[in-house]
């Protein structure tokens, strides 16, 4: 009876822990699938599907009377117990699949962003002194550029002036 009376117990704890595994409101063990989309135009996602995994849903059910009593009771409950705990590794090795897909798709999209953050760094961040140097010789050119403009300019007048 003792037996029972802990199998029940155990049966009531694992709905409620059924119960309470939910994430920002989905509860894959509750019937509730999730969605996880991999890019911003939706075309590539991953659904994962829910099961039912309170006591009901393992095929477990509450023990009355003098059930323990019956090695017939005993038997098929612990049947029932071994095909629940074949569900759940099935079950576990699934998520397992899919924890993985999501952690091999969230490194990309980190790497990806790191390498996009480098490379926005890289065309805003200049060396200051370099692109001082850099505008330097440009002013310089420029100045130089005037200077044989005006000194072509004085040439063709002085020219000009030969010829009255």
């Amino acid at each position: 009876t003792n037996l029972q009376t802990n199998y029940n117990s155990l049966l009531t704890q694992i709905d409620q822990l059924a119960g309470d595994s939910s994430y920002n409101g989905v509860n894959l063990l509750n019937g509730n699938n999730l969605k996880v989309v991999f890019n911003e135009n939706n075309t590539s996602s991953l659904t994962i599907a829910a099961v039912t995994f309170n006591s009901a849903g393992l095929g477990l059910s509450q023990i009355s009377g003098a059930g323990f009593q019956s090695d017939t009771t005993i038997t098929n409950t612990v049947d029932a117990l071994n095909s629940a705990l074949t569900s759940v590794r099935t079950q576990s090795e699934t998520f397992g699949t899919n924890a993985a897909t999501i952690q091999t798709r969230s490194d990309f999209t980190t790497n990806l962003i790191n390498t996009l953050q480098t490379g926005s760094a890289n065309l805003v961040l200049a060396d200051q002194n370099q692109e001082s140097a850099n505008l330097l010789t440009l002013q310089t050119r420029q100045q130089l550029s005037i200077s044989a403009l005006s000194i072509s300019n004085q040439a063709q007048q002085a020219v000009l002036k030969l010829f009255p």
